[in-house]
C-alpha cells in the first residue's frame, strides 16, 4: 500500500521518537556511564598536565624542547576547553575525576627531573620519554573515547575527541623528531 504524505509524516515522527527513546536509553547504559567517567578522567588529566608542562619547560635544556613544552601546554589548555564542549554536547556539566594514571605519569616526570643533572641533554632525552608516555596515554584514551562516541552516535563529541586525538598524535611525532634530530645524539656524547 503506497504511503500518503500523512502516513509518511507519522512514520517519520515515529522514527524520530524511537531515535529519541534510543538516545535516552543509551544515556542510562553502563557504557554511557563508563564513557562519561573517561571524559571526567581526561578533563582532570588535561588540567593536571598544564602545571606539569610548565615544570618540564622550565627544566628542559634545549630551546627547541622548551618551545615544544610551551606549545604543548597551550594546546593542553585548548583541549581542556574542548572537553567542556564535549560535555555540553552531551547535555552534561564538565566535571573532573581524579586520574590516577596521569598523576602517576606526572610523578614519574618529576622523578626524572630529580634523577638527572640540570642543563644536560640526558635530562632532555628523559623528559621527552616522559612526555611521550603522557602522549601515548592520551592517544589511547582519546582514541577509545572517540570510538565510544561514534558507537553511541554522539556525533559532535566524536568529532571533538577526534580533533584532540589527532593533535596528540602530532605532538608525539614532534617529540620523536626533536629526540632523533639532536637531543639523543648529544646526550650520548655527555660524560
Amino acid at each position: 500500500m503506497p504511503q500518503t504524505k500523512e502516513t509518511k509524516k507519522k512514520s517519520t515522527s515515529g522514527a524520530k521518537k524511537t531515535k529519541a527513546s534510543e538516545s535516552k536509553k543509551m544515556e542510562e547504559t553502563p557504557l554511557h556511564e563508563f564513557f562519561l567517567d573517561g571524559l571526567k578522567d581526561m578533563y582532570y588529566a588535561e588540567n593536571a598536565l598544564v602545571e606539569a608542562l610548565k615544570k618540564m619547560e622550565k627544566e628542559a635544556t634545549s630551546k627547541e624542547l622548551k618551545k615544544a613544552f610551551k606549545d604543548h601546554r597551550s594546546q593542553t589548555e585548548k583541549h581542556y576547553s574542548t572537553l567542556e564542549k564535549v560535555f555540553k554536547s552531551l547535555g552534561e556539566e564538565p566535571e573532573e575525576k581524579k586520574c590516577k594514571a596521569m598523576d602517576g605519569l606526572i610523578k614519574e616526570a618529576e622523578e626524572i627531573i630529580k634523577d638527572t643533572d640540570a642543563g644536560t641533554m640526558t635530562r632532555d632525552a628523559a623528559l621527552i620519554i616522559a612526555a611521550q608516555k603522557v602522549e601515548h596515554y592520551e592517544i589511547a584514551s582519546y582514541g577509545g573515547l572517540a570510538q565510544l562516541a561514534k558507537t553511541m552516535e554522539h556525533t559532535k563529541a566524536k568529532e571533538l575527541l577526534g580533533q584532540i586525538l589527532e593533535e596528540e598524535k602530532q605532538t608525539d611525532m614532534l617529540l620523536t623528531e626533536i629526540a632523533e634530530n639532536a637531543i639523543n645524539n648529544e646526550a650520548e656524547e655527555e660524560e
